[in-house]
């Protein structure tokens, strides 16, 4: 008798199918990064007039900006305002809903094809023409996307589909800042919340992939270049000193950001918020070449030393109040970056006081301090503590040694985020409230 198969019974998909959505997730987040960091200097070239005859050329967007006369560095900032708000307007008002990452990887949510590739595309020409907000978000959107139709094609179980989406964002993060170790951490402590083996094989292995295709168009890249840290006493008690200093900065920070986008307008109000923001942004880079794009430039500046402690303080409160008021605006975009810089700055202005008032024996080098306090900063303002250290390792090739102050500041400045969470709960609970807390944006 021949045993007949129910027709409702569907045969589960095969490891071997499995393997391959992996490959091609990594394969196609890699592309997808490469292109979209193609697109970004190509825009910034041609916006600041600098190095045109070349995609991946070796001037800086600092310099770039720097030497574009202010004329030009306010008619592109005009411009971004132009591009953010009809762009954004347009996807609201015309295209399907956006599903974000994370609603994807929780909810299982379908990513829609156009909303999303047009959303990813604005940010990275937005970012280019200036915007403070970060360009990291656009390759994981799209990583996502690759991931999830894959999936989706290849009849994954819905567990599977989520875990392709949040292992193709890692993926795109992962090609695009060649932190191919940063991206997979961060798939399985942010996105995922699981170091599972079932979710460990294929974070790695598409971060992995993802990175070594973006090689070939954007080469083996290092973020950052920096000095030699020595690591001593006094670094350490700095480290632990400024940790819940910046805990504190950080907590507040990602509040302000997370109430900027909760409140950011869809409507007609979208395109002339963003056009008055982003107009005076490019009034003020006049006098502050080092505000527009991510952050990079000055968090590079910090790290090497060569910011004065008062430049270091109006950048910082500058990056801050226009990162503010662009997602209030209703631009978009990611805060890793952003995040980075902003703590690297507040490190500076802290460590210029730490040597003002100490004696010299005590003396800390404020590209230490620098780094030290923006991974402190990242790990609280994103929610994730082991993938900050990661990244910083992977963006700056720090020698290993540096590990013991940056893993003191960075527990000291999340167990202050910690407490103050607590405290909050327990006013709000007090007050028959329910507690709001920010937490890491993962797309």
């Amino acid at each position: 008798m021949h045993r007949v198969t129910e027709p409702h019974q569907v045969a589960a998909p095969s490891l071997a199918t499995l393997a391959a959505v992996t490959l091609l997730t990594g394969v196609g987040a890699g592309v997808a990064g490469t292109l979209l960091a193609a697109l970004l200097h190509v825009v910034q070239h041609f916006a600041f007039g600098y190095a045109t005859d070349t995609v991946f050329g070796a001037q800086s967007f600092l310099s770039g900006v720097s030497e574009a006369s202010p004329e030009r560095r306010f008619a592109v900032l005009t411009l971004c305002g132009v591009v953010a708000g009809l762009g954004w307007f347009a996807v609201y008002r015309f295209g399907a809903k956006l599903v974000s990452i994370k609603e994807a990887v929780s909810r299982g949510r379908a990513m829609p094809v156009g909303s999303t590739l047009a959303h990813a595309l604005l940010q990275i020409v937005t970012v280019a023409l200036g915007s403070p907000l970060g360009r990291e978000v656009a390759p994981r959107e799209l990583g996502s996307l690759i991931g999830d139709q894959l999936a989706r094609r290849a009849g994954l179980t819905p567990e599977q589909c989520r875990l392709m989406v949040a292992c193709g964002a890692g993926a795109g993060l992962a090609a695009v800042y060649n932190v191919p170790l940063g991206g997979a951490i961060f798939v399985l402590e942010v996105l995922l919340g699981t170091f599972a083996w079932r979710a460990v094989l294929p974070a790695f292995a598409t971060s992995a992939i993802a990175a070594a295709v973006a090689w070939i168009g954007m080469g083996a890249e290092q973020q950052y270049t920096i000095p030699v840290f020595d690591v001593s006493a006094p670094l350490i008690v700095w480290a632990l000193v400024c940790g819940p200093l910046v805990g504190v900065a950080a907590w507040a920070y990602a509040r302000l950001t997370e109430n900027a986008r909760a409140t950011a307008p869809r409507d007609w109000r979208l395109p002339v918020f963003a056009l008055a923001n982003f107009m005076v942004l490019g009034w003020v880079i006049a006098w502050y070449p080092q505000l527009p794009g991510n952050g990079k430039g000055p968090a590079g500046l910090a790290f090497n030393g060569e910011l004065t402690i008062a430049l270091a303080f109006a950048l910082l409160a500058l990056r801050v109040v226009f990162t503010w008021s662009s997602l209030r605006a209703g631009a978009a975009g990611g805060l890793l970056t952003p995040g980075l810089a902003n703590g690297a700055l507040l490190a500076v202005v802290l460590c210029g006081v730490w040597n003002g008032a100490l004696p010299e024996v005590m003396t800390v080098q404020l590209g230490a301090a620098a780094l030290i306090g923006a991974t402190a900063f990242l790990a609280v303002s994103m929610r994730m503590p082991i993938t900050a250290v990661v990244l910083a390792l992977e963006f700056t090739h720090v020698n290993q040694d540096f590990l013991a102050p940056m893993l003191l500041a960075v527990a000291g400045a999340a167990c202050t985020a910690r407490w103050i969470d607590q405290r909050v709960a327990t006013t709000k609970s007090r007050g028959n409230g329910s507690s709001t807390v920010p937490s890491a944006s993962a797309g």
